[in-house]
């Protein structure tokens, strides 16, 4: 699998992903993180805000109605609060862990 963050510059919640991610793939796959300046990158990238993890290329977050851009990305964690990165058991979930 292919683990990739896209944020925008200095995002903190690309680094709460990180972390996260770090806690729980213990090695087994590597993450590489890309930093996004312009629409553009946005658009062909795939990015719907910072961060946005791609798996395989894929947005396991994607919701519809997202649209790409070079902004903040919120998300909802287990309670339905707004935080800057999904949880470890959602990432768990997500990437089937």
């Amino acid at each position: 699998m292919t683990l990739e963050i896209l944020q925008v510059p200095g995002c903190p919640g690309a680094d709460v992903l990180a972390a996260r991610l770090d806690g729980l793939l213990a090695g087994r796959y590597a993450v590489t993180r890309r930093v996004v300046t312009s629409q553009g990158d946005a658009e062909r990238l795939g990015m719907t805000g910072s961060p946005t993890l791609l798996a395989d290329g894929t947005d396991p977050f994607a919701r519809p109605g997202l649209l790409p851009a070079v902004s903040c990305r919120l998300y909802r964690d287990e309670g339905g609060r707004r935080v800057s990165a999904p949880s470890a058991a959602q990432l768990r979930a997500v990437l089937g862990l």
